[in-house]
């Protein structure tokens, strides 16, 4: 009887589009440095001294958009990230007070940051199952989530896995098609398990004439497991815009609400076939406990145990922290401590699908961790301008080398392979990742920074710490559907550019 050879799959091609100048300068500082050799033309006209002046200003200001760190941000981005942070601490704004002694109003404990202003409500969709969503008036997004019961890989035969990933896929490119869909993101949390589950599971399940032997083994696993176990929750949170159609004005809240009631059944249907488990849209209450944990996770037995007891009642203007303090580098929040990194370079050349396993596994160093994958799919229209753009400015690279080099003629054969692939009906999505490890001291940051450092590397992808926004950043790792490009006060295109 013969047996077939099981090749292991591969996955990769991640590319990150980018406008290309002259000499390797973005092409924003190309066109920046033109129209400044023209002014100092200009200038020379008039005196000398005036020609000097602008072209060692011209000189500075290419200099700080030439010249990148190891994570690709340049002289100026870091600049200005330093001057933003300075104007947020001079005017108290990485301070939050709430409760009775804040300035919240009616003692509550609203979210802080870039959610402070978010409302929740609570709909039916076609199954007729309760789903809370996340209004955010800024930008008019309105969010869903997701819970999951995700299947582990432990012995789940290879080919099984090859297929969860491919359906995994498919879903992620049926989202470019998705109406009025903008972002979607994947949160996977781990943290101590306290037992009160398991206690409430045997209790239920048990009966008083149950033999002795049984009794005293559920006792004994019952006082044993909860130690050095871990709870993991999945979350996948779907962003829709609300924004005016032609003719048409700005969509309300429970126009919204009917909206994604009526697509929530087939995407929560698909996604049964990618190993996500048993998804069903999270209610109000939920969703309020699952935020309130994570702003304070020393109530996060206090919230599994009114679950217990017939529910929390939690809502939404009680789900934030009594108090927050933003630093440079960490996020305090009640009485743990954040920190949050963003992935800086995606897994270069192949990876195996089990390469972010060791990422979002639990760790002893960390109490809590939440690994958050952000995305952004591309209509099929866009995704076409993108994939070709990029290839032109590809072979635009290549062709300014003089000796052909080994990465120019790899950069152009893998954008060719985008445009392939998606000429034959792939789809095209952005995508990004946010680690946040949070602890119970300030002295367990420095473990758990290095725990983040040994597990990046091992995930192939290289992370920095998000310094002068942890809160937003914090923020944005929780499932409440922040599209964080749209919340800057430089537009995404000229970031691209420049």
């Amino acid at each position: 009887m013969a047996t077939e050879e099981i090749t292991p799959r591969t996955y990769g091609n991640f590319r990150k589009p980018h406008t290309s100048g002259l000499r390797g300068l973005s092409l924003g500082a190309t066109l920046l440095l033109l129209v400044g050799l023209v002014a100092v033309v200009l200038a020379s006209l008039v005196s000398l001294w005036a020609a000097l002046g602008v072209a060692m200003a011209l000189a500075l200001v290419t200099a700080s958009l030439g010249l990148r760190d190891r994570h690709d941000r340049t002289l100026m981005q870091r600049g200005a990230v330093r001057l933003a942070w300075r104007r947020t601490t001079s005017s108290g704004g990485h301070l939050y007070r709430s409760g009775p002694l804040g300035r919240s109003g009616y003692g509550t404990c609203r979210l802080p940051g870039l959610a402070a202003e978010s409302t929740l409500t609570e709909a039916q969709d076609g199954y007729g199952r309760p789903f809370a969503m996340v209004t955010i008036p800024a930008t008019g997004h309105h969010t869903v989530v997701i819970s999951c019961d995700a299947d582990g890989s432990a012995l789940v035969d290879e080919r099984q896995i090859d297929t969860w990933v491919a359906h995994w896929g498919q879903w992620l490119s049926a989202l470019g098609a998705e109406p009025d869909l903008i972002a979607a993101s994947v949160t996977v949390e781990t943290a101590p398990d306290s037992g009160v589950r398991l206690q409430q599971e045997i209790d239920t399940n048990s009966v008083a004439e149950a033999p002795r032997l049984a009794t005293e083994m559920l006792r004994e696993v019952l006082s044993s497991y909860p130690e050095g176990s871990a709870q993991i929750a999945t979350r996948i949170a779907l962003t829709y815009s609300g924004a005016a159609r032609p003719g048409m004005p700005r969509r309300s809240a429970e126009d919204m609400a009917v909206h994604i009631g009526t697509r929530l059944p087939g995407l929560t249907a698909g996604l049964s076939l990618t190993s996500a488990g048993t998804a069903v849209p999270m209610t109000a209450t939920e969703l309020a406990e699952a935020v309130r944990v994570a702003y304070d996770p020393t109530v996060a037995t206090l919230v599994e145990e009114a679950r217990a007891t017939g529910g929390t009642g939690l809502t939404w203007k009680d789900a934030g922290p009594m108090a927050a303090q933003e630093a440079w580098d960490h996020y305090r929040h009640d009485g743990a401590f954040s920190v949050t990194w963003a992935m800086t370079e995606a897994p270069q050349g192949e990876v195996f699908s089990n390469v972010l396993t060791g990422l979002v596994q639990p760790h002893r160093d960390i109490a809590r961790k939440r690994v958050t994958l952000l995305y952004r799919p591309h209509t099929r229209a866009e995704g076409a301008r993108v994939v070709q753009q990029d290839y032109k400015n590809a072979l635009f690279s290549a062709q300014q080398s003089q000796i052909g080099r080994a990465r120019e003629d790899a950069e152009v054969t893998a954008a060719r392979r985008t445009t392939e692939e998606q000429a034959q009906g792939h789809g095209v999505i952005r995508f990004g990742l946010l680690i946040t490890a949070t602890v119970n001291a300030a002295s367990e940051l420095p473990k758990a920074a290095a725990a983040i450092d040994n597990l990046a590397p091992a995930a192939r992808i290289a992370v920095r710490p998000v310094y002068g926004s942890q809160a937003a950043a914090f923020a944005a790792a929780l499932p409440l559907g922040l599209v964080l490009p749209l919340h800057t006060a430089v537009p995404q295109t000229v970031r691209d550019v420049m």
